[in-house]
C-alpha cells in the first residue's frame, strides 16, 4: 500500500472481501482485510501527504434500518456480534470510523460512499444476481424440458433490494469524487425496490423459462428490506438512468454466455 500510494494525489479505497458466503464461512478474513486494509490506507496517506481520501463502505452498516428508503444519517448497527453474517457490515462500520477520525487533525478531504447492490456483467459469481443466474442455468441443465423450472430461494421471497446498474454506479462514484464534501457520506444506488421473488421471476424468464419457486429457510441475520434514499447525491447532480427491467437482460445474457467461467455449483442458494 505504501508503494502504491507514493506520488498519488488521491486514494480511492475499494478493497474488501465481499459476497455473503464469505461473511458466514470466512469472517476472520473479511474482518482482517477490511480493518487492517483501512488502517494501512490511512497510514499510507499520512506518510505520503495525500490529502484526498475516498472510501467505499456498504449498505450493510445499518442492517435492518428504521426507515426505508434509508438516508445516510440512520444509526449504524451490528445486531449480533456472535453472528458471522455481520463480519462485513461491522468491519465496514469500523472502516468508516477509522477514515473519519484518524484524519481529524489533517487537512484535505475524506468522503465515504455506500454502494447499494451494484450489478453488471463480469462482477464475479458471489452476489445475488449472478448467483441466481448461475443457479438458474444449473437448474435448466438438470430440467431441460418444459416451460417451468423448479427454482429454490431462501425465505419467503418478499425481502427486497434495490439494484443499481454498474453504469449508473460509476456515474455516482464520479459525482462523489468530483463534488463530495469533506466528512460527508453518500448513498450510491437506485431507489427502485424489488422483491427477491420478482427478481427470480425476471432472471428465469430472461432465460426462457418460468420459475416454480421453492422456499427454503432464510439465513439468520438477513436484512428484510434495503433501498437507499439518494436525495443527498441527487443534490450534487446524480440521477440513475437504467431501470432494472432495462439493465437486467443484458447482464443475464452475459452470464449465460460465460457460464464456463463459473465456479463449481454448490448447494447454497440466495
Amino acid at each position: 500500500v505504501q508503494r502504491a500510494a507514493e506520488g498519488a494525489g488521491r486514494v480511492i479505497h475499494l478493497s474488501a472481501i465481499n459476497g455473503t458466503r464469505f461473511f458466514y464461512e470466512q469472517p476472520e478474513l473479511v474482518i482482517d482485510v477490511a480493518i487492517r486494509g483501512m488502517l494501512n490506507v490511512v497510514d499510507a496517506c499520512r506518510a505520503h501527504g495525500i490529502g484526498d481520501l475516498v472510501v467505499a463502505s456498504s449498505s450493510e452498516v445499518y442492517q435492518s434500518p428504521p426507515a426505508v428508503p434509508t438516508a445516510e444519517q440512520v444509526p449504524l448497527v451490528v445486531p449480533d456480534i456472535a453472528n458471522p453474517r455481520y463480519s462485513y457490515g461491522g468491519s465496514k462500520l469500523a472502516s468508516e470510523l477509522i477514515a473519519m477520525n484518524y484524519r481529524l487533525a489533517e487537512h484535505g478531504r475524506t468522503v465515504i460512499f455506500r454502494p447499494h447492490n451494484v450489478y453488471g456483467p463480469d462482477m464475479g459469481w458471489e452476489h445475488v444476481i449472478p448467483e441466481m443466474v448461475g443457479r438458474a442455468l444449473c437448474a435448466i441443465a438438470e430440467q431441460p424440458n418444459g416451460p417451468s423450472l423448479t427454482f429454490p430461494i431462501k425465505g419467503d421471497g418478499r425481502q427486497t433490494r434495490a439494484f443499481v446498474h454498474i453504469d449508473d454506479f460509476i456515474d455516482g462514484l464520479l459525482t462523489v469524487i468530483r463534488r463530495g464534501e469533506h466528512r460527508a457520506v453518500y448513498h450510491i444506488g437506485n431507489p427502485e425496490e424489488v422483491e427477491i421473488r420478482d427478481l427470480a421471476q425476471h432472471i428465469v424468464s430472461a432465460l426462457g423459462r418460468q420459475p416454480e419457486i421453492v422456499h427454503l429457510p432464510a439465513p439468520a441475520g438477513e436484512t428484510p428490506r434495503r433501498c437507499p434514499d439518494i436525495a443527498k447525491l441527487r443534490a450534487l447532480g446524480y440521477a440513475p438512468k437504467i431501470p432494472l427491467a432495462d439493465g437486467l437482460p443484458g447482464v443475464v445474457a452475459w452470464y449465460r454466455d460465460n457460464q464456463h467461467l463459473a465456479p463449481k455449483p454448490e448447494a447454497n442458494v440466495a
